[in-house]
């Protein structure tokens, strides 16, 4: 069967930050993956989880020419290349620092012929929600174009980036069907994950029928829920997280088949509505990480529990 036609299974970069993208690639290609989402973050050397596998700010005939031969090597296809980023930075010098490499990023996937690029939409958490809704409308649409212009998807992942606010609330203005709804007016499109519908209290099956048509990309994350230490901190979490931001103390990621996502209702309702694009494992999970031959053994879970349900 011709996988341009089919769901394919892959796996985000972004979890081995460590391993260039060749190593990752015959990994994953060894491991049963058909495809990979490439985490391109800037190469600063700056937090351990901004893995930079493809150097977009300089990818040139020489960088493309050897992407591509990796690619075809290991006969994989490269869903999105990504770079989860805040495009609405309080900061306007670093704001611009983000477009850039957005733009790099863009570029880079224009070249290898890779249909979508994700990202986030943001927030500046000084600013209410519908201040940062109306900067979006100015901001968003010329980078639409930009995308569009090189035959090329902005997908926004619907991650709610508690983290990044300093109450922890949403820091990424894409976490809700309503949200979505908004940014589709923009040209935007999804990167669905499950994972985080979930624990916000959105069940993320029915979701799939009504928005099927924007969902240009799809993300494998399990999450699980301890209803009984939600007793204790309320929704919103832990209010002293100590140097962590993202302990919200009643819920974790799992790898897909260790949490509460019905993976089988997923990919059934993921092939009902036509999706033919890559349904990529993000793996967060912090039991199955802390060194790459944890990472590898989370990663070979995910695929075990999504394997069988998709057509190969």
């Amino acid at each position: 069967m011709d996988k341009g036609l089919i769901m394919q299974l892959g796996m985000f970069t972004a979890c081995l930050p460590k391993w260039p993208l060749n190593r990752i690639a015959t990994w994953a290609a060894e491991a049963g993956y058909d495809a990979l989402e490439i985490a391109c973050w800037p190469r600063t050397g700056g937090r351990d989880f901004e893995a930079s596998h493809l150097p977009v700010a300089d990818f040139g005939p020489a960088e493309q020419e050897e992407t591509l031969l990796l690619q075809s090597r290991h006969g994989l296809t490269f869903s999105a290349l990504s770079y989860y980023e805040n495009n609405l930075h309080p900061d306007p010098e670093r704001r611009r620092e983000i477009h850039a490499h957005l733009r790099h990023t863009i570029d880079a996937a224009y070249a290898l012929k890779v249909p979508c690029v994700g990202t986030f939409i943001g927030r500046d958490p000084g600013k209410s929600v519908a201040r940062n809704l109306s900067d979006a409308e100015v901001i968003f649409p010329a980078l639409v174009d930009y995308a569009g212009e090189r035959g090329v998807k902005l997908v926004i992942e619907n991650c709610v980036m508690e983290g990044w606010h300093p109450d922890g609330y949403p820091g990424n203005l894409a976490y809700s069907p309503e949200l979505w709804e908004w940014m589709f007016g923009l040209g935007l499109y999804l990167n669905w994950d499950p994972s985080h519908l979930t624990w916000i209290g959105i069940d993320p099956v029915p979701t799939i029928a009504r928005y099927a048509d924007r969902i240009a990309h799809a993300q494998a994350k399990d999450v699980e829920v301890d209803s009984s230490t939600r007793q204790r901190y309320g929704f919103f979490g832990k209010t002293m997280k100590g140097d962590n931001p993202w302990d919200m103390g009643w819920w974790r990621y799992r790898v897909p088949g260790l949490g509460q996502v019905d993976w089988a209702k997923v990919v059934d309702r993921l092939y009902e509505h036509g999706f033919t694009g890559a349904l990529c494992v993000e793996h967060e999970d912090p039991i199955w990480t802390g060194n790459p031959q944890q990472t590898t053994q989370g990663l070979r879970i995910a695929h075990r529990t999504l394997r069988p349900l998709m057509v190969h």
